[in-house]
């Protein structure tokens, strides 16, 4: 085992948080009848996998009413745990067309809510602040001719609006707390309580969750869904998979005085080759219009130092010349940050179980070679209401088909095919460019076989020297993590209950891994902290953007109250 007495290196899943998945958030026994909520179908998530679902529900109900009225008053209802769908919703995004086409086949692409296609890529190995080598022809994993730029929040906001149009019911500012399961099948949610005081007491504006029954349950959370967690322990859908692994993405918008006409992605500095840092990840910049340009930066969450910040290295690669010739002169005009899965194919959960459906980003449906995922998500939410559609049609349940129709539509073919892509940068920078990109031109072909992952959280951590390289804020161009907490539009009371669990008395290299890692300055080391641990760590649990980064590194992100956490407009 690891050292644990703050001299050598400690994996932060030697500290599991104080959390029982299936026992808190799985609920075994219904309300009675009188004090449920009955629905058609639920799906929790309002971003752009969960609204795609109902959207197609509701386009093939439309053509049966008779199954229509036989689901109610609410034949379709979204649970939104933001105070409006696409206020926890982040991407870089480049968008391939593929869902939107199929979803809304006789809309032209002009009216689709984006930033126009792309004409032009471009990819740098950036050698450091003043260099830059291009990369020609662009690699084939970055070429984005024909793909949309997107704001996923926008997105999600005109989904949103067109579900409402075909008679959705959304339901935001809500939590889905509990699964429900009785007799092996899950029968819908229990929505979390709402007016708890710190410590769960109940305020004077106290109103209680409620049992939302429904005949089909999806699962359309994003990015660490806490029910599809419980799901996935409680149906058993990750044996024989690999564990899931993550990247933190961190983001601004900035409004520029002139246009950029392309799209850029950068590898290289200023992550570190060697493979004792396991630093992996890159920056994307993108144009969203000619007055505005997205920029941001991914880590990949599997590294070993523990001052590795996401957030300090998108402020660190502001400082190159490359993105000072972009930026110049401009304003930030948002920032957000979210945690991406990166486990591929191998670490898929089953994405059905008796009564359930699984979607997106829940399921892992991002191709991280080709930097793509919101299209997965939209497919899988088309693929959901059709497999719904069919069951309750001919009186069935089973939903079990929609594996079936995962593995062999664009998601499964594509994910096969980058199938080892992440695993081999643990070997270095260099080594695993070489095998990865050996496996781009044979389609996963060369090298094949199952290349393993493990979880974030078993990568050893020393306190090494990453954070000596960090500019210093000056508000106006480098900015601190506070500062950009406030620009999320984040609104979580002061006197909320904690959502964030994290074991206390660790050694000093988990303390300091949350507070450099967190973009939101969640986790702080008390000033009178013995540097040598264990440390008591401080959690301002108010800040927290809900990004889920905690979860893979050793502690957990449990629901929040609805309506909390940060308010995304174009991000």
């Amino acid at each position: 085992m690891a050292a644990t007495n703050g001299r050598g290196p400690v994996a932060p899943s030697e500290f599991p948080p104080p959390v029982d998945s299936v026992g808190e958030f799985v609920k075994r026994e219904l309300d009675p009848e009188e004090e449920r909520i009955d629905v058609g179908v639920v799906i929790v998530g309002g971003g752009p996998a969960g609204l795609a679902c109902a959207l197609r529900l509701l386009q093939l109900l439309e053509t049966e009413p008779a199954l229509m009225e036989r689901l109610g008053e609410v034949p379709v209802a979204v649970i939104e745990k933001g105070k409006a769908c696409g206020a926890h919703n982040l991407s870089g995004a480049m968008m391939r067309p593929s869902g939107l086409k199929a979803l809304f086949p006789d809309m032209p692409e002009s009216e689709w809510p984006t930033h126009g296609t792309v004409d032009k890529d471009s990819v740098y190995w950036m050698l450091g602040p003043g260099s830059k080598l291009p990369l020609k022809p662009t690699p084939p994993p970055f070429r984005n001719h024909g793909n949309h730029m997107v704001s996923v929040a926008e997105l999600s906001r005109w989904l949103a609006a067109k579900a409402e149009e075909a008679g959705a019911y959304i339901l935001t500012e809500t939590t889905a707390h509990q699964l429900l399961v009785s007799d092996g099948v899950v029968r819908g949610i229990r929505s979390g309580d709402k007016g708890r005081g710190k410590e769960g007491e109940q305020l004077g504006n106290f109103e209680p969750g409620s049992d939302v029954t429904a005949q089909a349950t999806v699962l359309a959370e994003g990015t660490w869904g806490h029910l599809t967690g419980a799901a996935i322990r409680e149906f058993a859908l990750a044996e024989n998979r690999e564990p899931q692994v993550w990247a933190l993405g961190v983001k601004e918008v900035w409004q520029v005085e002139k246009p950029l006409d392309r799209v850029i992605h950068t590898l290289g500095w200023p992550l570190r080759y060697g493979s004792k840092w396991h630093e992996f990840g890159g920056s994307w910049i993108y144009p969203m219009g000619p007055e505005r340009v997205s920029i941001g930066f991914v880590v990949g969450l599997d590294y070993t130092d523990a001052t590795v910040s996401p957030h300090d290295l998108l402020q660190l690669f502001k400082t190159s010349k490359l993105v000072r010739g972009i930026l110049e002169g401009g304003k930030r005009v948002a920032w957000g940050a979210k945690a991406i899965p990166e486990g591929g194919y191998w670490a898929m959960p089953k994405p059905s179980a008796p009564g359930l459906l699984i979607c997106g980003d829940s399921a892992g449906m991002v191709n991280v070679p080709i930097l793509k995922g919101i299209h997965y998500a939209i497919h899988s939410g088309i693929m959901a209401a059709e497999t719904i559609f069919e069951a309750l049609r001919n009186g069935g349940t089973d939903l079990s088909g929609y594996d079936r129709q995962v593995e062999d539509s664009v998601i499964g073919k594509e994910l096969y095919q980058s199938r080892n892509m992440k695993q081999p940068f643990g070997r270095g920078f260099f080594v695993g460019g070489a095998i990865t990109n050996a496996m781009v031109i044979t389609r996963g072909r060369f090298p094949g076989g199952r290349w393993p992952n493990h979880r974030d959280a078993e990568s050893p951590m020393t306190v090494d020297g990453k954070r000596q390289d960090y500019p210093k804020a000056d508000g106006k161009y480098i900015f601190d993590k506070l500062s950009s907490v406030y620009v999320s539009g984040n609104a979580t009371r002061d006197d909320a209950p904690n959502h964030i669990r994290v074991r206390g008395s660790v050694p000093r290299e988990i303390a300091e891994t949350w507070q450099w890692m967190c973009p939101a300055g969640v986790y702080e080391i008390p000033d009178d902290a013995p540097a040598g641990g264990p440390v008591d760590v401080i959690v301002n649990y108010t800040n927290c953007v809900q990004c889920g980064a905690i979860t893979a590194k050793g502690g957990r992100l449990t629901p929040a109250e609805g309506g909390d956490g940060p308010l995304y407009t174009v991000t």
